[in-house]
C-alpha cells in the first residue's frame, strides 16, 4: 500500500485521544504524520516544564492549555487534519458526548483509576469501537518487555507492570515507544491489516 493509498483511507477516519500528555501528544503527532483525517483530543491540563522530557510541547508553550498547544503543533505538521479539542476532565458522564463518532479511542491517562474508568466506560458505551490503552512505560531500557496484546475490543500497549514513581519516572524513550505502538495499532486496525 502506497502512502497516498494510506492517506486516502485514513482521511475518512476519526480517532479520539483521551489525554494529551506523554502518550496522547506523541500518539496524536504520529497519527497526524500518517494522514489521519480527524482527531478528537480531550484533556484539562496545562503544559508545565516537567512535561517537556516526554511530551510533544515546546518551552515557549509552558502555561498553555495542553489541547490548544497540541492542536497548534499538529497544525504545523499537517494542516489537513481536522482537530476538535475539549479542555475538560473526562469522566463517565461526558465521555460519550466527547468521543461519539470515533472509529477508535486511544486511552492516554496517567492515573490507574482514570484508566480503569475510561476503559470500563468505553467498553460499555462503545462496545463495538476498539480501545487502545497504554499501560507500563515508566523508566528506561528493557525494550523487549514492551508489547501489545488484545482482549476482545481492548488493546494494551506497554509492559503492563512498570509503575511511575519518583524513582521510576516516565522518560521520553519508553513513553514515545508506547505512544507509537498505540498509533501503529490504530493504523493496523483502520487499514484492516
Amino acid at each position: 500500500m502506497t502512502f497516498d493509498q494510506i492517506k486516502n483511507k485514513l482521511k475518512t477516519k476519526t480517532v479520539g485521544i483521551a489525554g494529551a500528555g506523554g502518550l496522547g501528544s506523541n500518539c496524536a503527532v504520529a497519527l497526524a504524520r500518517s494522514g489521519i483525517g480527524k482527531l478528537i483530543i480531550a484533556d484539562f491540563d496545562r503544559v508545565s516544564e516537567s512535561n517537556l522530557n516526554r511530551q510533544y510541547y515546546f518551552y515557549n508553550q509552558i502555561g498553555q492549555v495542553k489541547v490548544n498547544a497540541l492542536k497548534e503543533n499538529i497544525n504545523r505538521i499537517n494542516s489537513e487534519v481536522q482537530i476538535t479539542v475539549h479542555n475538560t476532565k473526562i469522566d463517565r458522564f461526558n465521555f460519550t458526548y466527547i468521543f461519539s463518532g470515533c472509529d477508535i479511542i486511544v486511552e492516554a491517562f496517567d492515573q490507574a483509576e482514570e484508566k480503569q474508568m475510561l476503559i470500563e466506560t468505553a467498553l460499555t458505551e462503545f462496545s463495538d469501537i476498539p480501545i487502545i490503552s497504554g499501560l507500563g512505560m515508566a523508566g528506561f531500557g528493557d525494550n523487549k518487555s514492551l508489547q501489545s496484546r488484545q482482549v476482545d475490543n481492548l488493546y494494551i500497549c506497554g509492559d503492563e507492570i512498570s509503575e511511575i514513581s519518583e524513582d521510576n519516572p516516565p522518560l521520553a524513550p519508553r513513553v514515545g515507544i508506547v505512544a507509537n505502538m498505540q498509533a501503529n495499532l490504530v493504523l493496523e486496525i483502520l487499514l484492516n491489516l
